[in-house]
Order: C-alpha cells, then structure tokens, then sequence
C-alpha cells in the first residue's frame, strides 16, 4: 500500500510482513536474505509475546532493529501535514458519498474509511497517476498483484523494512472513477482473510487500523497508530 508519503501504529501490528514486497526483494534466497528473514521474525515474536521471561531475549542485531522501529513511530509525521482544514473538509465532503457505502458493507464507520483514504492519498494531494499523468482514482494504495486484470499505474512509494524507509517502484491499481476504487477497496478488504480483523469494527478506529496492519497492508512501523489517530479526529469533529 502506499503508506509512506502521509503515514501513525503498535509496532507489532506494523512490522514487514509475509505479504509486503521488499522483504522478499532484498537478498532473494542470498545469506543475507535468510539472516535478515530470521532477524524480523525474532522481532516479530518478541513484540507479540510482549518481551517477559517465557521470550527468548533478542540477539544484538534484532535488539537493533526492535530500536529502530521504536524510533520510525516516535519520529512519525502527523497524516495531515502539509494540508489546509478546507482542502481536508473537501476531501472529505468530496468523497463522503462513496465512504459510506465501502463502510456499509465493511461494518464500520464511515469515518474510519474517510480516514483511511485520507491517510494513503494525502487528503487526496498525491494521487498515483498513471503515465499520461492522470489519476489513477487509487486512494487507498493497493496495489496490482498478479490476479489485477484491470487498468494499472506505476508509482514511487516509499516501503519499511526493519524501520528504514526504501524507496521502490510499484504497480497500483487504477479505476475509472472514485467510485469504483472504492467499491474496490471494500471487496478487497472483504475477500482477504487476512483484514477479517478490521471487519465489523463498527466505530472502534484502533480495532479497524490494527486489522489492516495485521493483515499486512503496509510496511510503515507506525501505521496502525496514524490511522487510528486520524480517524479519532475525525469521529471527533462529527460527534
């Protein structure tokens, strides 16, 4: 996904994972590539079991990259820097219609959704365009994988691997409207077993942005918290 121009997340719900690309880039089958696999697992296990005496202690390198990702969340931007509260409540009044219908069938706030788009797009002021230079309607970041049969764009973005940020080429998925990226986004969400987590979160944005940093939806350490902490501003300034 596209989260790194305007990405906020529990480092163990955020850490790289199976799913994301630029773990499996880097290396390939190399020894390298095994010792770095090896290292974020043992992250990914000490975060999840909380660390304690019944957690074998980091060796010195994922003690390294623990600290590191630590570091990416407390220096994380906010997800609505560089943009005006008009441009947002644009974005947000522009998109509101189709917001509500992904949330529908998602079930859960529309907000939660609004903030989604919001966090991936920028408040809809970095659009992945396609090579004419138009946009590809792609909100949300998700990319084209091998089973995308439609339209693509291919873009810069920025992934996160061990708390550093690379940047890599991708494939998106490009749509015709904002409507269908939206419809797209929620059969996305709805047909991946991986974000049953975020399904049925109803108003609870921390339930909802974990489930989609758990599932994998992107590599950024400090995903799940941005999210979680836009869409609570959003559900406040409509409440």
């Amino acid at each position: 996904m596209r989260h790194a121009d305007f990405s906020t997340s529990a480092i163990s719900a955020t850490l790289p994972t199976a799913p994301t690309r630029p773990t499996g880039a880097i290396g390939g089958g190399s020894g390298f590539g095994r010792a770095f696999a090896d290292v974020q697992g043992e992250v990914a296990n000490f975060i999840q079991n909380g660390g304690g005496a019944s957690t074998p202690a980091l060796t010195p390198e994922g003690s390294l990259w623990h600290a590191r990702s630590a570091a990416a969340v407390l220096a994380a931007p906010d997800a609505d820097a560089g943009s005006n509260s008009d441009d947002q409540q644009a974005f947000l009044d522009n998109i509101a219609p189709w917001a509500r219908e992904a949330a529908d069938k998602l079930g859960v706030a529309p907000e939660l959704v609004q903030a989604h788009a919001a966090l991936e797009s920028g408040w809809g002021q970095r659009p992945i365009r396609n090579a004419g230079g138009d946009s590809s309607h792609n909100l949300f970041g998700i990319k084209a994988g091998g089973k995308w049969d439609g339209a693509v764009a291919e873009s810069t973005t920025t992934e996160y691997v061990g708390g550093a940020a690379i940047k890599t080429k991708e494939r998106f998925r490009a749509y015709p409207d904002g409507a269908a990226a939206f419809r797209d986004y929620a059969q996305m969400l709805l047909d991946n077993p991986r974000y049953k987590g975020a399904i049925g979160a109803g108003s609870d944005a921390h339930a909802f942005a974990q489930g989609l940093a758990k599932g994998g939806y992107a590599t950024d350490p400090a995903y799940a918290a941005k999210l979680a902490r836009l869409a609570g501003k959003l559900q406040g300034s409509n409440g």
